[in-house]
């Protein structure tokens, strides 16, 4: 568990592992147990991990499986590091919720992925391990966990975005069949993928949260459509998809989960996913606030270092406040579900987290003047490396998808304040 130890506090450095508090003269830091956790984790990582160069050869998609990448996903499974909090026959060591904290604090830090299919691992493996049967678990579950298939997530819809319950794309149960028609969009690494985890409409009658179901299709299938579109901020990078669906057949023992009963696999699932997305955004903002830290002995517009500019310092202060206090709620949050209790925190950090990000980019940009678009001098990077402006626009990939800030909004204001919905 998290523990206070004595420290110094003097420096002005953001941190995720050793947090300033607000109780003079203390840290927040984890206990002996855990930090051995860490060393043994540490020490395997620095005998195993690929050389840098290989980690960071260029990307096709998000689900295109390089050779490397498939014996290092094979190498953590094998080595129970892959997915640390399940049992060791899927790729874990049962680790304790602190564990897992600091296994994602250092993959994190050393930008080490655990595979180049995220989304497969990520989301799908833990939706095939929470709702699966023995049967699909066994077809699915471990080829995936082993980088034998790489996945699509069909969520996305042109008329349903962020309102994931208003999908259209229908399925309709004829005999030992589903035929599915319809559209997704922003589907990653579609035409690269093995199956594709659909969710689609088997039931029109109700309400639209209740007639979902979770289909797994054969990307290969007679009638699947995959067309790839490049991202503004990287025109020969194709990682999203628009997809088709026509006359699809799916048999019926692809359904994963109840007929019907989809969305809950969207508020199970899926919640893996979301509780750790904050330690993403927390590392991206501290590496965005280094870079603006370090523009400091630029000369402004006054012909000074920026560093003698109150504006300047006061913006620099304020964005480290920030990342500290993101990383804070949630450390905070990790602790009331470690004690069972429910963490709003959570429920905010995708919201302050993406638009912290995002806040710190754009600044440091403006910092930078007519260099921020030169394509040759590079910002800090945030998920593949890129200029300051292009960074910057990379940023609304945390603010759009998976619910956009506004969308986020209002899931606070009714979940967590409840506030009424008129």
């Amino acid at each position: 568990m998290l523990r206070f130890r004595s420290a110094n506090l003097g420096e002005l450095r953001p941190s995720v592992v050793t947090l300033p508090t607000t109780v003079p003269g203390v840290r927040l830091a984890y206990g002996e147990a855990e930090e051995t956790f860490r060393a043994e984790l540490v020490a395997w990582l620095e005998a195993n991990t690929p050389p840098h160069e290989v980690l960071n050869q260029p990307k096709h998609s998000s689900a295109y499986l390089m050779d490397w990448s498939r014996a290092w996903q094979r190498t953590l499974f094998d080595a129970g590091w892959l997915v640390p909090g399940w049992p060791p026959e899927l790729g874990g060591r049962n680790a304790s919720a602190s564990e897992q904290m600091i296994y994602f604090e250092e993959f994190t830090r050393r930008e080490i992925p655990r595979s180049l299919n995220p989304q497969g691992l990520g989301i799908i493996s833990p939706s095939l391990h929470d709702y699966g049967t023995p049967e699909q678990q066994e077809r699915w579950l471990l080829p995936t966990l082993r980088a034998e298939i790489a996945w699509c997530l069909g969520m996305s819809e042109p008329g349903a975005g962020s309102d994931l319950a208003s999908l259209k794309t229908r399925a309709v149960l004829d005999g030992d069949n589903f035929i599915v028609n319809g559209q997704k969009v922003w589907t990653s690494g579609a035409h690269h993928s093995d199956w594709c985890l659909c969710y689609v409409r088997t039931d029109p009658t109700v309400s639209k949260h209740k007639g979902i179901s979770v289909l797994v299709i054969d990307m290969h299938s007679p009638g699947v459509e995959a067309r790839p579109f490049a991202e503004l901020s990287e025109p020969t990078y194709f990682d999203f998809n628009e997809v088709f669906f026509t006359d699809v057949v799916v048999p019926k023992e692809n359904l994963l989960g109840d007929l019907n009963n989809g969305w809950a696999l969207t508020q199970g699932s899926l919640s893996h996913e979301r509780a750790m997305l904050w330690i993403d955004f927390a590392y991206a903002s501290q590496r965005a606030f280094t870079a603006l830290a370090e523009s400091s002995e630029r000369v402004g517009n006054n012909g000074r270092p920026l560093r003698e500019d109150a504006h300047f310092r006061d913006m620099l202060g304020g964005f480290y406040v920030d990342t500290q206090a993101q990383t804070l709620m949630g450390y905070r949050g990790l602790s009331k579900i470690m004690a069972g209790k429910p963490a709003p925190e959570h429920s905010l950090l995708k919201l302050y987290g993406s638009e912290t990000l995002q806040d710190i980019l754009l600044a440091a940009a403006e910092v930078q003047g007519h260099e921020a678009l030169d394509l040759d001098v590079l910002g800090p990077k945030m998920w593949r490396d890129g200029a300051w402006v292009t960074q910057w626009m990379r940023s609304f990939a945390g603010t759009i998808p998976g619910g956009t800030s506004e969308i986020q909004r209002n899931i606070i204001a009714e979940r967590v304040l409840g506030l009424p919905r008129t």
